[in-house]
């Protein structure tokens, strides 16, 4: 099996953090989000993000996407400011639940951000995004139709259906059964093979942050910080049982002490 090369020191950055940090104003005072994040992702890698809830992995995620803007420190996506990545559509959201609109088929949910863009061409892109999730045949079903798993790879099919480089996950598999969690990922290795996007992956799993990245990002409790940053040398070919090799156990052991290091912060 080939092995992950690890990325060319002159790899272009899609994202870059420099300091970041975020302060939420609230009734009862500030709350720091973020605090000084200092992260570069490289052009094709697969980066997870894990720690305990509260610690900033979706603020950081949607700080990115320009849902949030940071309070301090400098961000960049693909050496732009996240506004201006936005409006040139740089990326797709994959949220936690689907969200896909009951009363429209899947493939009229997958067109619902080309609609929005005025992009021409949906027919083929639709048909091509389906196939890249293994769900063409299901075009003309609805959501409610489809099976937990299936909306949300139709989720996806919508995040790429329009062809941003850059592929924002938040969590997107946390709400379902094991056995299809664990289906869900291996398709997503395929996904990403096939089609080499840069992904940020939010989660809570050990075993899914080590098995589906290239890289590892461990983070503290509120306020969150990057505790370390882990470059994974599993093979590209990754079957389900690699989990069980030493090598995988070594990588998770490093980010579990990891999130034990995280709490030993003061709050």
């Amino acid at each position: 099996m080939t092995e992950l090369a690890p990325p060319s020191q002159d790899a272009m950055a899609v994202v870059r953090a420099q300091n970041l940090g975020l302060t939420f104003s609230t009734n009862d005072g500030d709350v720091i989000a973020l605090s000084d994040v200092n992260l570069t992702i490289n052009k094709g890698e697969f980066v997870s993000f894990i720690g305990p809830s509260g610690c900033g992995k979706t603020t950081f995620l949607r700080t990115i996407a320009d849902l949030e803007q940071p309070t301090s420190g400098t961000l960049t996506v693909n050496g732009t400011t996240p506004s201006d990545a936005r409006l040139n559509r740089a990326y797709g959201y994959v949220f936690q639940a689907p969200a896909l609109y009951p009363w429209r088929t899947i493939a009229q949910n997958v067109a619902l951000p080309l609609e929005i863009m005025g992009l021409a061409d949906k027919a083929e892109r639709i048909a091509r995004t389906l196939e890249l999730v293994n769900l063409t045949g299901f075009e003309n079903k609805y959501p409610w139709q489809l099976s937990g798993g299936m909306q949300q790879r139709a989720s996806i099919a919508r995040a790429l259906s329009f062809d941003a480089d850059l592929l924002l996950m938040d969590e997107p598999f946390g709400a379902l059964d094991e056995i299809v969690r664990d289906h869900l990922n291996s398709e997503l290795l395929k996904l990403w093979a096939r089609t080499r996007k840069t992904i940020a992956f939010v989660t809570h799993s050990i075993p899914e942050a080590v098995y589906l990245s290239t890289k590892i990002v461990v983070m503290s409790p509120r306020p969150g910080r990057v505790t370390d940053i882990i470059e994974s040398d599993l093979p590209a070919e990754r079957p389900l049982d690699i989990r069980e090799t030493p090598e995988f156990l070594r990588l998770a052991a490093r980010v579990r002490d990891g999130l034990r290091a995280g709490h030993s912060y003061e709050e």
